[in-house]
């Protein structure tokens, strides 16, 4: 039964913002549509949002709207490229970027009406550590942390999974190296962030793989396509399927963790069934 299994919940992330993360959301997204899944992307960056820009989409309604009960996630949402499901944030509204404990947690719960029409959810947090980055991440099965080659982005990085780590005892990370000039140069960027996390913290860092640096990536952003649409043989586009097809080998968490979690009534039903098998 398709519409009973657990829906795949994935965070992508990054301590610093600039390193191309809400455009591997997309592109993972839509990779992942394109190979028969049914995916939904939540931009969850609730101020400035970016999903909606990257896919030149222009949605009427946003998060907003269902924080104030005008309407629901399903009416909100709006259908992208190779059927990519968007939910928008707003843009511009101060208010939903201090979001407290109980909207982000509505906002959460909402994924129930329409946890039968997904295979995987992408939540494309904010850069930065603020307690809505924080607890949008937490709610997710797997957390993705992109870095890039700037100083900056790997001690973020490092600052953001020490967060997670010790006040929240989350202890396992993929990592992505961003705009990089080679697979090496990917690996070795990836290599000095876990010989900090190595040294500092009791956690396991799994590499994911590399994006290189592509001009038809910056040509797909001022196209306002995805670039494995645009230009689907270029090496960022090659890459970014790779990525795809690895996620979708991930087992899906099947337990609950004891917090707020996205889909966790379904991950409860699933769990029981198999458990009365």
């Amino acid at each position: 039964m398709r519409q009973m299994k657990p829906v795949r919940v994935v965070a992508v992330t990054s301590g610093k913002g600039g390193v191309g993360k809400t455009n591997l959301s997309v592109n993972i997204g839509v990779a992942s549509a394109k190979a028969g899944r049914r995916v939904a992307i939540l931009d969850a960056d609730m101020g400035l949002a970016n999903v909606d820009i990257l896919l030149g989409i222009f949605p009427k309604f946003n998060l907003s709207h269902v924080l104030s009960g005008e309407k629901t996630l399903k009416e909100i949402m709006v259908t992208g490229p190779s059927g990519l499901k968007i939910i928008p944030a707003s843009s511009g509204i101060q208010r939903m970027t201090d979001l407290n404990v109980a909207e982000q947690a509505g906002i959460i719960r909402a994924f129930s009406e329409i946890e039968n029409d997904l295979d995987m959810l992408i939540v494309d947090t904010a850069a930065g550590i603020s307690a809505s980055v924080v607890n949008f991440a937490r709610a997710c099965q797997d957390i993705i942390v992109v870095v890039c080659d700037e100083p900056t982005s790997l001690a973020d990085a490092y600052a953001y999974i020490k967060l997670l780590n010790r006040d929240y005892s989350l202890n396992n990370f993929h990592i992505i190296t961003n705009m990089v000039q080679s697979s090496e140069h990917g690996q070795a960027l990836f290599n000095k962030l876990c010989k900090v996390t190595d040294r500092y913290l009791d956690i396991s860092l799994q590499y994911l793989g590399a994006v290189p640096q592509d001009e038809f990536l910056k040509k797909s952003v001022q196209k306002q396509t995805p670039v494995v649409e645009a230009f689907p043989q270029s090496k960022a586009a090659i890459a970014i399927k790779n990525l795809a097809r690895k996620i979708d080998q991930w087992p899906i968490k099947l337990q609950a963790g004891g917090y707020l979690e996205f889909f966790v009534e379904r991950m409860i039903r699933y769990s029981a069934k198999e458990d009365a098998a």
